[in-house]
């Protein structure tokens, strides 16, 4: 096992740099640089003024070399600009001291300074990524059984009424994306409906006071469409479970229904939808893009939107580095639990 996990996270590794790579080069692109300069500099800048704004700040260098720099790995970039000035990487392009520091970079715990928030980026992923998570907690607390449950049920009997209507129900809500079912949730419920309002159609205040008024309805929203796929391959393993050999033998013997689809069907029906939920965490990520804007709830995906709108290129750095860490530190404890789940699994 130990030696599985270090080869995993050597793989993990790698992929992280890969991803991190194609991120960095992306938002390094000329375009992007331009508007950049434009934003921070003057928006009538010519294009001569331009490249002198970007040469002096270290921009228009390899882009292999800006990203050792970025990781850091390679030590900030020391340039005296065309203006006479002195600027440095790791002096945030002010003027040089003996205070500077030669390394400063993401392994150092500098992720640069945020254009349109006017903060350090690492501070600000901090804060809206626990709002984020707060909210990614209560989806999970009410997906996750739901969709067991719905799973679960509808398995045990296959072709039943039950079994009909709950695969119904799940694949509309599987079917139905999150910008639907969150304007039709507020438009119904948000709204003075019958001199009534049942929700806050915003989940703003839910950022310092999380209350059943205004967090109900964005958790409903990413939970519906995630709660369905879930409930689906639940649904799928169990009926393959429950037409097994050893629980035609449990039924011969006169073992209770009850007692053969919790003590012996539920666990092995249980080793597929494992596998899901735990991926379900790298999608929570990009489904909160649309519901955080959509409730204007400021967390991880409000942020991404906001970089994003206005090119703030070291803040969509940070997201993708929290993004890449997610994604594989989530398939990692889906592939260790996965044994552990199904100990006829054996790690060659």
């Amino acid at each position: 096992m130990g030696l599985f996990i270090l080869r995993r996270l050597g793989v993990m590794l790698l992929t992280a740099l890969c991803l991190t790579f194609i991120v960095f080069w992306l938002t390094n692109l000329q375009p992007n640089l331009e508007k950049l300069a434009k934003t921070q500099g003057n928006a009538r800048m010519s294009d001569e003024a331009v490249e002198t704004w970007l040469g002096n700040r270290g921009y228009t260098r390899n882009v292999f070399v800006k990203y050792g720099e970025w990781l850091g790995v390679l030590p900030g970039y020391v340039i005296e600009g065309t203006d006479g000035e002195t600027r440095g990487r790791c002096a945030n392009n002010s003027t040089i001291t003996e205070d500077t520091a030669t390394f400063c970079g993401v392994l150092q715990g500098d992720w640069g300074y945020s254009t349109v928030f006017r903060d350090e980026v690492s501070s600000i992923l901090g804060e809206r990524g626990w709002q984020t998570a707060k909210l990614m907690f209560f989806v999970m607390l009410v997906m996750v059984p739901g969709a067991l449950i719905i799973g679960v049920l509808a398995g045990m009997k296959e072709g039943s009424r039950t079994d009909r209507s709950l695969s119904t129900v799940s694949i509309l809500s599987t079917a139905t994306p999150e910008y639907v079912s969150g304007v039709v949730f507020i438009a119904v419920f948000a709204t003075a409906t019958f001199n009534m309002q049942w929700f806050k159609g915003t989940a703003t205040s839910a950022m310092d006071n999380i209350t059943f008024e205004n967090f109900t309805l964005p958790v409903l929203t990413v939970a519906l469409y995630g709660m369905g796929y879930i409930a689906r391959m639940t649904r799928a393993s169990m009926t393959e479970v429950m037409t097994a050999q050893y629980i035609r033998t449990a039924r011969l013997k006169g073992v209770s229904f009850r007692n053969i689809v919790l003590r012996h069907a539920l666990r092995n029906a249980l080793i597929a939808p494992f596998t899901v939920i735990m991926l379900q965490f790298p999608w929570l990520l990009n489904g909160v893009v649309i519901v955080e804007t959509l409730f204007n709830y400021k967390g991880f995906g409000w942020t991404l939107v906001q970089a994003a709108g206005n090119n703030d290129i070291e803040m969509l750095l940070g997201v993708s580095v929290v993004s890449v860490f997610v994604v594989l530190a989530t398939q990692l404890i889906s592939d260790i639990g996965y044994v552990f789940l199904n100990p006829r699994i054996r790690i060659s």
